[in-house]
């Protein structure tokens, strides 16, 4: 029997603190929890999923992470209760400064699954999925 109950939190490192969060409220709708100046870090929410979003320190040289190359996270994925919320997503990230979208949405395999990939401004690669 597992000794876990549950995803806490997920802590990513980000290239720019304030993009990223905006990107999270701005066009995914999540709420701001706490910010700290002091490292510096913010969390953020959707009701469900809570992040912890932490600025790289900019005197030390920064590595984009490579899901190929690197040990680490490969991706984000965020579900999305219909294909219009997808659709209607997929037009406001690619719109978003900073945005690198790597596929607009498309079938997972056959369908009815649909998703998009992209990187937020922060460099995090993130996916929306639509479960069918």
């Amino acid at each position: 029997m597992s000794q876990t109950v549950g995803l806490n939190h997920l802590g990513l490192s980000v290239l720019d603190l304030d993009a990223t969060t905006n990107f999270f409220t701005g066009v995914l709708g999540w709420t701001e929890l706490a910010r700290d100046e002091s490292y510096p870090r913010n969390s953020v929410t959707d009701g469900k999923l809570r992040l912890t979003l932490w600025q790289v320190d900019h005197s030390l040289p920064v590595t984009a992470f490579d899901r190929r190359a690197n040990i680490g996270l490969h991706h984000l994925a965020l579900e999305v209760p219909s294909e219009a919320v997808l659709n209607d997503l997929a037009e406001r990230v690619s719109d978003w400064p900073g945005v690198e979208v790597e596929f607009m949405p498309e079938p997972v395999g056959s369908g009815p699954r649909r998703h998009m990939m992209f990187q937020e401004p922060g460099g995090i690669r993130l996916e929306l999925i639509w479960p069918g």
